[in-house]
């Protein structure tokens, strides 16, 4: 998938020889709600993005941003002794990160590859290298056109480990969003997660588009994650988006997704169908609000039994604001969802927040949580993986100089998942984390 998305940003550029538009006219369009321009915003029910958790005042384009981060932390819950009970254990990280972010007339290209390497300080079984990789590519075709492609990477021990402890839980407002609630804490897990979007505005108020997505989930070593198995999903969606003014947008989409759960000795197989109408309230142009809801159809394929179909519904909400010195971000969605990880596609109900806030110059802070309850669809005899996340994180991070930074973090995370030993046999982690960061940032012109 990577590969494809690499391909496609290395064709993309040959398109500015028959796109019959100058600079001018891409930049009139690309202004967003409330900006004065003609172009529309693609609201975040279908625009397949996240809300930024990072400040106004952080914005920035045109640079060329790296550095390494050191991070020492405890974990109370690594691993299960001899008894049956948990034990806890030192770990020590270091990221070396490098991040990019150009912007020209006609495209907007980000990237950041962060690798990393942990080691615990008496369970050395664990030690293991970490990678974390993403790009986004927006290239406007022509003033009415616009192309987006992202990908994203991830291979951890850990998913309580990250390079940036201070940016927060991700926060989207899309329609689909995949599930990630359910966790193995301690285990080698490779995602992988990319979308494409083609958006069309026709008409001064009205917009049409399709986009297609792909995520896969995978456990290389399975004895670490008994009763988790290998997943993956795949789907497409069309939408038309209307302009009623500048502040308020209305719209529909449909959308079709099929999920896999790859079980021992066979799989299982969801295909959903949906048609949802959405609502986005912009009260400017980093201040918005969105609704979605529809009906929702599946009909689920498992090892061979009889399949059976169902109706339900599905919607949300999102907020997201970004401010100088504030930013905050929360939603709710329901929906049939891939299974994360359990034994088929489920019934996802899941509330997430964040909010980081400059206190000073050089100190900051934010919290996040999040709450998952996955009801797997026609579960097989003799599996009950029904059950729910709870986590939250609090961060502080302290410039100390121009480039130097220093940062502390708890996070407290309880799962509650039947007949998965991978989860019920350590359910409960309490981290705390401290880390030393350098950073430098060079810019690139416009």
């Amino acid at each position: 998938m990577l590969t494809r998305v690499f391909i496609g940003i290395i064709l993309l550029p040959t398109c500015a020889l028959w796109a019959q538009v100058g600079a001018s006219g891409a930049e009139a369009a690309a202004t967003g709600p409330g900006g004065g321009g003609g172009g529309m915003a693609t609201p975040a029910p279908v625009s397949g993005e996240g809300y930024s958790m990072g400040f106004t005042s952080e914005t920035r384009e045109n640079y060329l941003r790296g550095g390494v981060v050191f991070t020492t932390a405890y974990d109370s819950d690594v691993t299960v002794g001899t008894n049956g009970q948990p034990v806890g254990d030192e770990s020590y990280s270091i990221w070396p990160t490098i991040s990019l972010d150009e912007t020209r007339s006609r495209f907007h290209l980000t990237l950041s590859y962060s690798p990393g390497y942990t080691f615990y300080q008496n369970t050395s079984s664990l030690n293991a290298a970490n990678q974390n990789f993403a790009v986004g590519f927006k290239y406007r075709l022509s003033p009415h056109v616009t192309l987006s492609l992202r990908d994203s990477f991830q291979k951890t021990s850990s998913i309580l480990n990250q390079a940036n402890p201070d940016s927060g839980s991700p926060v989207s407002g899309a329609v689909f969003v995949p599930n990630t609630s359910v966790i193995a804490p301690i285990a080698d897990v490779l995602t992988n997660n990319a979308n494409a979007t083609l958006s069309y505005q026709f008409s001064a108020n009205g917009m049409i588009g399709a986009s297609g997505n792909f995520t896969n989930l995978h456990y290389p070593n399975a004895t670490q994650v008994p009763g988790l198995f290998d997943s993956s999903s795949r789907g497409g969606s069309a939408f038309y988006n209307h302009r009623l003014s500048k502040m308020n947008y209305i719209g529909a989409t449909y959308q079709y997704q099929t999920f896999f759960s790859y079980l021992t000795g066979g799989q299982s197989e969801t295909q959903t169908q949906s048609i949802l109408l959405f609502y986005t309230l912009y009260f400017k142009p980093t201040l918005s609000l969105s609704l979605f809801g529809g009906p929702q159809y599946s009909n689920t394929q498992q090892l061979g039994l009889p399949s059976s179909q169902s109706w339900s519904p599905s919607g949300g909400a999102s907020f997201g604001w970004q401010g100088k010195v504030t930013s905050v971000a929360a939603s709710y969605s329901q929906a049939i969802s891939g299974g994360g990880g359990l034994v088929g596609a489920v019934h996802y109900y899941g509330v997430n927040g964040s909010v980081r806030q400059r206190f000073t110059r050089t100190l900051s802070g934010g919290i996040s949580g999040n709450y998952s309850n996955n009801q797997v669809l026609d579960a097989l005899p003799g599996y009950d993986n029904n059950g729910h996340t709870v986590s939250g994180s609090a961060s502080l991070q302290y410039q100390i100089g121009q480039n130097l930074n220093a940062g502390v973090q708890y996070t407290r995370m309880h799962q509650s998942y039947n007949d998965v030993p991978a989860i019920s046999v350590v359910p409960d982690h309490n981290r705390i984390a401290v880390s030393i960061s350098y950073q430098f940032s060079k810019s690139l012109g416009r």
